[in-house]
């Protein structure tokens, strides 16, 4: 049965011995967590560039995956400020996120860009990490139509391999709660089926973040695969409490 994921976006909240810190307090209660040594729970952790090689080290031995917030369009060449999928995956990185509604709003992102990362990430050996997510708040089927033709731009053209993909309504985001379990449901389960008939996706998985806490994974139960935490997993505390929840999550799925 595939695994609960759990993820973790840093931003750029964090400065570079903030990050080290941060890395050895979570190492320091994920490296022996049942849920993560069984393989029923699985934890990405994307911090900025620079942090990426002390959050690889600070991880080292467990079975934590390491992301990048972003990757470059192109294998290699002249492309000053740009880090390739391969480079990327050279030092251990084995996911990349991409499409962020930041990214979209602030830097004018398009879904061909994401398709063009999507594909440079698959390239590259590294899994794209692929954020979808209606800009205005719509009713559940009208949110889940929108959602699923964004992720079908957003992959155009890119080759065969699994991808994660992260739902998160741009209204919902930074916001002081998540969205409604429903409405969440319905989008998730719409996203779900259209991998599951992509014969290319085989392996994928879809996860909610949008102001996602604790209670939230269990509410949405088989309809996501896990979630994708901001701020609130700035408290190693927080985290460990979603792992729990994500293992007790993992063990009902076997047990039914």
């Amino acid at each position: 049965m595939a695994p609960v994921v759990v993820g973790v976006s840093l931003k750029m909240y964090f400065g570079h011995a903030a990050a080290k810190d941060w890395f050895a307090r979570v190492a320091d209660r994920v490296r022996s967590h049942p849920g993560l040594a069984s393989g029923a729970v699985e934890l990405f952790v994307i911090p900025t560039y620079l942090q990426i090689l002390p959050a690889r080290d600070a991880f080292a031995g467990s079975p934590v995956r390491i992301g990048a917030q972003d990757v470059a369009v192109a294998d290699s060449g002249p492309f000053t400020g740009e880090v390739s999928a391969a480079e990327l995956a050279e030092v251990g990185v084995s996911i990349a996120e991409i499409g962020h509604a930041e990214r979209r709003r602030l830097f004018g992102e398009t879904d061909d860009a994401v398709a063009a990362k999507a594909a440079a990430s698959l390239r590259g050996g590294v899994t794209p990490l692929v954020c979808v997510g209606e800009a205005e708040r719509l009713g559940p089927k009208a949110a889940a139509a929108a959602t699923v033709a964004q992720l079908r731009r957003s992959l155009s053209g890119a080759p065969a391999g699994p991808v994660v993909v992260a739902y998160e309504p741009v209204w919902a985001i930074g916001a002081s709660e998540p969205a409604p379990v429903e409405h969440i449901a319905a989008v998730t389960t719409a996203l779900r089926m259209a991998l599951d008939i992509a014969p290319d996706r085989a392996g994928s998985s879809v996860i909610y973040g949008g102001s996602a806490g604790p209670g939230l994974l269990t509410e949405l139960g088989r309809s996501v695969d896990g979630l994708f935490l901001g701020r609130f997993a700035h408290d190693p505390e927080n985290l460990a409490a979603v792992l729990d929840e994500a293992t007790a999550l993992a063990e009902t799925r076997v047990a039914s």
